[in-house]
């Protein structure tokens, strides 16, 4: 299943489906290998006595587009509602819903940039500590984030240009990390990964925020979570959604859903909100730029799903509330046999409907971000928006064909987006505006 990681690459110019990686992921489990240690990589480079160590790449059967983020998307202008806070479960027990499991997440996150603020009074980066002889080596391994970044995702590169170095380098760690996640159970290895190869990730990363990476793209993560107040959480809940990837491969309601989509693309919005800044004029509460990020990434894994309908039942999987297509008159068979019928049409109808409906509510966190961040950003939503219109051009046929924006129309959007870009944040943002 391909997996929208937000607001960190948006669709390029000439999309790619390879992705750099370096030859620790060649090796298989080695990646995950806790034998390897980052001494023994620093160790290696140092003996190289300064020539450039050098990562290759490895070609990759995933379709990965890099967003935003998002919310319920249902906003009806009350303080970032809970579609259903409550649900019922079998037993008659009531239990928390995926929309409330995911809001108090954003509360989090939101909580820490007050913090910081409160504290600093800015989004300041902490200064560099140094440790002797290891300078040069982060420096490395931020550039080669980048080059990953500049080669896999060319229109978003361009974008983290505009931003601050500090800013810059961060966003390319969180891509890499990001990137490497989803290889786990998207890449060439994952018919060999399993839930205990995603515990030792899990462990990996607890221990990359502790301050202990495990090799040199770890090492560019560790020192970017130093700097800004990311905390870990996102990160844990993206190595849940690819567990949840190898378990399931059906959804009985849109709760289901939501979750999973949270899980694989409304993370990396709440990983990179404290990256992107919000802008110092905003009158926008921080929960409301999170939620906003969020529902960007709900939207754009959302357009994943109804654009890869067809190769994702190629694969025995079903990325659809199983209870909405009952309701249409519409089975499993039905989606296998791949016929476009109007009871198709008609569901299809209403899933873009919703998926549209996040989309506006991302439009309304856009411009309350930092102005060096708005444009990459609003690049993003624009261009991913535009597979819903081309679903609905072949006439819903998702089975046989597949969406996508062509070149010309992904350029007339960039200038589009750089525009939208300029406009400042309203003095009542819709928001949650401060107090």
């Amino acid at each position: 299943m391909s997996v929208a990681l937000l607001w960190i690459v948006t669709p390029s110019i000439e999309v790619s489906n390879s992705v750099g990686f370096f030859n620790s992921v060649r090796d298989g489990n080695r990646l995950l290998d806790p034998s390897i240690s980052i001494s023994r990589y620093w160790g290696s480079i140092r003996a190289k006595k300064g020539r450039k160590e050098k990562w290759n790449s490895c070609s990759v059967s995933t379709d990965l587009k890099f967003s935003g983020v998002g919310g319920s998307g249902l906003d009806s202008g009350s303080n970032f509602p809970v579609l259903s806070s409550m649900v019922a479960n079998p037993a008659g027990e009531l239990a928390v819903s995926s929309e409330q499991k995911v809001y108090d997440v954003v509360l989090k996150q939101a909580a820490l940039v007050k913090k910081q603020l409160r504290s600093s009074g800015d989004l300041d980066v902490k200064p560099d500590i140094v440790l002797p002889g290891t300078l040069s080596l982060l420096s490395e391994a931020y550039d080669r984030c980048g080059e990953v970044c500049a080669e896999y995702a060319k229109t978003f590169y361009l974008g983290t240009l505009l931003m601050t170095p500090e800013r810059r380098r961060a966003i390319w760690a969180i891509y890499v990390w990001c990137r490497r996640t989803d290889e786990l159970v998207d890449g060439p290895n994952a018919s060999h990964i399993t839930p205990t190869a995603l515990d030792r990730w899990e462990s990996r990363l607890e221990d990359l925020f502790r301050g202990r990476p495990f090799d040199m793209l770890d090492a560019a993560l560790s020192d970017t979570v130093t700097k800004f107040p990311v905390d870990i959480q996102p990160f844990k809940d993206m190595i849940e959604g690819m567990r949840m990837d190898l378990r399931k491969s059906r959804y009985k309601n849109f709760d289901e859903l939501y979750l999973y989509c949270y899980y694989v693309a409304g993370t990396v919005g709440l990983m990179s909100v404290p990256v992107m800044g919000i802008a110092p004029d905003s009158q926008a509460t921080t929960e409301g730029v999170y939620n906003a990020a969020l529902a960007l990434g709900i939207a754009n894994q959302l357009t994943n799903i109804l654009r890869d309908v067809g190769e994702d039942a190629r694969r025995g999987r079903v990325y659809l509330p199983q209870d909405e297509l009952t309701q249409a008159g519409l089975s499993d068979e039905d989606i296998f046999a791949g016929k476009v019928t109007d009871k198709w049409r008609n569901f299809m109808k209403n899933q873009i409907k919703r998926a549209r409906m996040f989309f506006d509510e991302a439009e309304k966190g856009v411009t309350e971000l930092s102005a060096a961040s708005r444009w990459p950003v609003w690049a993003s939503l624009l261009l991913y928006r535009q597979i819903l219109d081309e679903i609905e051009a072949n006439d819903y046929n998702n089975f046989t064909q597949r969406a996508y924006v062509s070149k010309a129309k992904k350029l007339l959007a960039l200038p589009i987006a750089y525009t939208k870009s300029l406009v400042p944040p309203s003095r009542t943002s819709s928001l949650l505006t401060k107090a």
